[in-house]
């Protein structure tokens, strides 16, 4: 157990050194497994070797770039902007309008695409300038993408769900049911987080125009195709009609579809496209090998089990131990990025939760609402460097001030989840109990 909890030191060390996680992982897990066996590095890389090669033959695995194509697909197909313009319909007219438009369009963004940052940069493109020109706050205006982009890791398809049912081997159909309630709920916290803001602060937010009903027919007829898209993909998964592999396939194929109907589709795209997935693939097949050969070790170390025996010999309610577990979370938040939270501690953590007898399927969407969290915990809130990134006169501080009612909302999301499992659970359990 000491050398493990050595190895995870090492590892945060070399992270805030900026070495790579995925080679900090791989180094620190090859050399601890060796450490192990008396210094026999041989049987440290076959038996690391054989964890690469079976993991990458899980069929499951072919999920990641299927649906990362998907969303770039639909990224390019300039949906992004008719979502906007649906949304806007719906709210625009009303005080915040558009910032509540904002948050309603990435939780639809997100619903195809699957990333926060992909969300939180495309959104941002669309709505900012749209907002500005309208005189809103820029606290508001980007405070409401920063945390409506972060609903790309929960609402399925999530890539971060996908790799947490890898890493717990636990049924990603089941974590995509689990996610959707609680994906829901956090488009109607930002919601009233904007709510909040303009009661406050009215000026912040401040009336759009009434579209005729003509306009907003045709702003609700661009989004049928995304709607249709994501109706066909999790209402196949959710009903059992085909896998979530299965589901890829034909997101991919359909993003496809409409990206040709729109008269977009050239060789140009397509291999940038092609490309733009290859290398975000190959990124996170390398963390998540990295995560899978550093919990060999720390398995073999005996990290989860001796956790479990010194809580045990605590004699410490198991809610109790839970709570601990996710103010771990929210401090590590603050220091590191959310995907790399969630592959360094998932490892240690889980074989923790199930022997306590929590449901891996819960803890799970707990873990990703928890990461959600961290995309816009200062100082390292990722979402917020996106924004601020992209527009030059856009200061950090203006964003993570303007971002608190949305952390209080989170806040708010992550501890009725807890506290009300049923919330994630209710779903799998009614589909699939």
């Amino acid at each position: 157990m000491i050398s493990a909890l050595i190895g995870l030191t090492i590892v945060l060390l070399l992270c805030v050194l900026r070495m790579p996680l995925a080679y900090a992982m791989t180094l620190v897990g090859v050399v601890g497994y060796a450490s192990l066996l008396d210094f026999n590095f041989t049987a440290a890389l076959t038996i690391s070797a054989r964890r690469i090669v079976d993991t990458l033959q899980d069929p499951a695995l072919s999920v990641i770039p299927l649906f990362i194509l998907m969303g770039n697909l639909i990224s390019r197909s300039g949906m992004s902007v008719e979502l906007f313009r649906a949304s806007n319909a719906l709210v625009g007219h009303h005080r915040g309008g558009m910032a509540m438009a904002t948050i309603t369009a990435c939780g639809g963004f997100s619903a195809i695409c699957g990333s926060s940052l992909a969300t939180a940069a495309t959104m941002g493109q669309v709505a900012i300038p749209s907002m500005r020109r309208f005189g809103y706050a820029d606290s508001l205006a980007s405070a409401c993408i920063a945390a409506g982009g972060t609903l790309g890791i929960l609402i399925p398809p999530s890539v971060a769900l996908i790799i947490y049912g890898i890493l717990t081997e636990q049924s990603i159909r089941e974590l995509f049911a689990a996610g959707f309630v609680p994906g829901v709920m956090g488009i109607l916290l930002y919601l009233a987080a904007v709510k909040y803001v303009v009661w406050r602060s009215p000026e912040a937010g401040p009336r759009g125009h009434e579209m005729t009903s003509q306009q907003k027919r045709e702003a609700y007829k661009g989004i049928a195709g995304i709607a249709s898209l994501f109706t066909i993909i999790m209402g196949g998964i959710y009903l059992g009609v085909f896998t979530p592999t299965e589901a890829a396939g034909i997101g991919s194929f359909g993003a496809l579809v409409i990206v040709y109907l729109r008269d977009l589709l050239t060789k140009k795209l397509l291999k940038e496209v092609l490309f733009e997935t290859a290398v975000m693939s190959a990124k996170i097949f390398f963390v998540v090998l990295g995560a899978l050969i550093f919990s060999n070790f720390i398995n073999r170390a005996g990290l989860p089990e001796g956790l479990v025996h010194f809580l045990t010999t605590q004699d410490l309610q198991p809610m109790l131990v839970f709570l601990m577990i996710i103010m771990i979370y929210l401090m590590l938040g603050t220091v590191l990025e959310s995907m790399s939270m969630m592959l360094l501690t998932v490892p240690v953590f889980y074989p923790v939760v199930q022997s306590m007898g929590f449901d891996l399927i819960w803890f799970g969407i707990v873990v990703v609402v928890v990461t959600e969290i961290s995309l816009i915990t200062p100082p390292v809130g990722m979402n917020v460097f996106v924004l601020s990134g992209m527009f030059k006169d856009l200061d950090n501080r203006t964003v993570f001030r303007g971002v608190m009612p949305f952390w209080v909302a989170d806040m708010v999301r992550l501890f009725a989840i807890i506290f009300i499992p049923a919330l994630a659970l209710g779903l799998p359990n009614f589909l699939y109990g």
